[in-house]
Formats: structure tokens, C-alpha cells, sequence
């Protein structure tokens, strides 16, 4: 129970959901744990319950795709327990709608709260860690990163995200400072809304998704079942991995930056001519880029 003891960690969006779950779990190895969210009551709800479990916890209430903002809530871990050592980028805006129905600003604000936020508390953060030779940061990303229907701005987001993630690995790893991304799949007030619920549907009647994702979807697990993989990325013992991206739906954890499967043609001796391509990529690579209308 003390693999995080003496730690510093820094929180987004824990005031409800997964991001509570990993505040929760982390106090619990002994980490002290600044508890952020926009909304103040809750931010205060989830640090009042980690004190009660004897941990330390501060709550920060607080819009993090402000770029002062976020450095005041890196500067309030420093201030309040003496550094920092894990951010945990969780905070996220879903905004559902079809492309042409969606309106600039819900676009933007929806970037702004998963990508924009992500880098403002990573940006400020990064100096904090590199002085300390050590350090986490661990990105949300999801399932919609290969695209979703009726969530462009979401699916752009996280897409982004992962890219983010890979680009600070390769730039941070040299100072001991790890970046690693999570796709979970739970049970949170997001994605169990009834509007989810009815998007699932429509996806599953339009066939978009398989029976079995229809299933999961609509029958996640508890929020807690993604907590232990995140606390497993931020202990010592997971300084060898970075610039991973990591699925997780209850007990099923598996490693995928990318689509599951890459299909390739290749051509002995020069370039494809458009005759050829025309004729070779249906046989060859249909079924890689077949996307269903709805």
C-alpha cells in the first residue's frame, strides 16, 4: 500500500468517474494528491474522502484549458506537498453531433478541454520533473481515437492526444520522466447518459459496431476497474514504459497505438501506375478501409 509513498500527484477532472477512482486508488499507495475539477463541490467531495482514508489531498477548483490556470494548479502542488511528480491528464468534454450540425464553439470547446487542457498542466509540469530527474504523465485518450460517428470534435481530441502522448515520451524520456496514454471503457456519468445510451444504439442498428462492443457499451464496468492500471503506470516499477496507449475495458488490458491490423502492398520495381492501383486495391485492401454508411 505504499508504492506511491512520498509522491506528489496532480489529478484532472477527479471529482467524479475514473478520475475519482484514480485519485482514490492513488492516496491509497501513499501518494499526496491534489484534486482538480471545475466544478469546486466536487473537487472538494473527492479530496474530503481521501483525507478521511488518512492519505493527503488538497482540492483545486479550476478551468485547466486556461493556461494560468493550470500553472497555478502545478504551482499548488509544489506549494502544498513540496513538488510534483504524477499528472494524470483525465479531464475531458464529450459534444455529440453530426459534423454539420456541430457549431464552432462546441468544437472548440471540446478540444479545448481534452487537448488544449492536457498540454497546459503537461507544459507547466514538465520543468517541475525534469529538475527532480523523475516523473508520470499519463494522457486519456479512447476508443473514439479511430473515429466515432457523431463525435468529430471528441474523436479529433483524443486522436490528438495520442500523438501528444507519443511526442512528450520521446522528448521527456531522457530525464527519467515517463508519458503513457489510457483508453478505458466504465460505467461514468458520460458515458452512461441516456443520450450514450441511445448513440450506442443507433450505431449498433446502423451497423457500425459488432453485437459483442454493442454489449460492452451498454454494460461497463465500475470506474474503479480502471484505477489500477493508471497507479501501475505512475510506481517505479513501470519506468521502462513509454509511449504506450493502453485499452482498458474491465478485465481486459491490452497494448494498441493504432488499428489492430496493417495491410500492405508492395511492388518489386518502381512506383504503382493508377491502372494498377485500381486494379490491385480492391483485391488487396478492401477490407481495411471499408467504412459503412449509416
Amino acid at each position: 500500500m505504499n508504492r506511491l509513498k512520498n509522491k506528489v500527484a496532480i489529478i484532472t477532472g477527479a471529482g467524479r468517474g475514473i478520475g475519482k477512482a484514480i485519485a482514490l486508488a492513488m492516496a491509497e499507495e501513499g501518494a499526496a494528491v491534489v484534486v482538480n475539477d471545475a466544478v469546486a463541490e466536487t473537487a472538494k467531495s473527492t479530496s474530503e474522502e481521501i483525507v478521511r482514508l488518512d492519505s493527503r489531498a488538497f482540492p483545486f477548483a479550476g478551468d485547466i484549458t486556461d493556461f494560468d490556470v493550470a500553472r497555478e494548479l502545478i504551482q499548488t502542488a509544489v506549494t502544498r506537498f513540496g513538488g510534483l511528480d504524477i499528472l494524470v491528464n483525465n479531464a475531458g468534454l464529450f459534444v455529440s453531433g453530426k459534423a454539420w450540425e456541430m457549431t464552432e464553439q462546441d468544437w472548440d470547446k471540446c478540444i479545448a478541454v481534452s487537448l488544449r487542457g492536457s498540454f497546459n498542466c503537461s507544459r507547466h509540469a514538465c520543468g517541475i520533473m525534469k529538475e527532480r530527474g523523475w516523473g508520470r504523465i499519463i494522457n486519456a485518450t479512447s476508443p473514439a481515437r479511430l473515429g466515432q460517428p457523431e463525435a468529430s470534435a471528441y474523436a479529433a481530441a483524443k486522436a490528438g492526444l495520442v500523438g501528444f502522448t507519443i511526442s512528450l515520451a520521446m522528448e521527456l524520456g531522457q530525464y527519467g520522466i515517463t508519458c503513457n496514454a489510457y483508453s478505458p471503457l466504465a460505467r461514468t456519468a458520460m458515458a452512461f447518459s441516456q443520450e450514450a445510451l441511445e448513440r450506442h444504439r443507433r450505431r449498433y442498428e446502423a451497423g457500425w459496431v459488432t453485437k459483442e462492443f454493442y454489449e460492452k457499451m451498454i454494460n461497463p464496468p465500475p470506474p474503479e476497474s480502471v484505477a489500477p492500471m493508471i497507479v501501475y503506470l505512475a510506481t517505479n516499477e513501470a519506468s521502462r514504459i513509454n509511449g504506450q496507449v493502453f485499452d482498458i475495458q474491465g478485465s481486459d488490458i491490452s497494448i494498441n497505438a493504432g488499428t489492430s491490423e496493417k495491410k500492405t502492398i508492395h511492388k518489386k520495381k518502381g512506383f504503382w501506375t493508377l491502372e494498377e492501383l485500381i486494379d490491385i486495391v480492391p483485391k488487396q485492401l478492401s477490407e481495411s478501409f471499408i467504412i459503412r454508411v449509416m
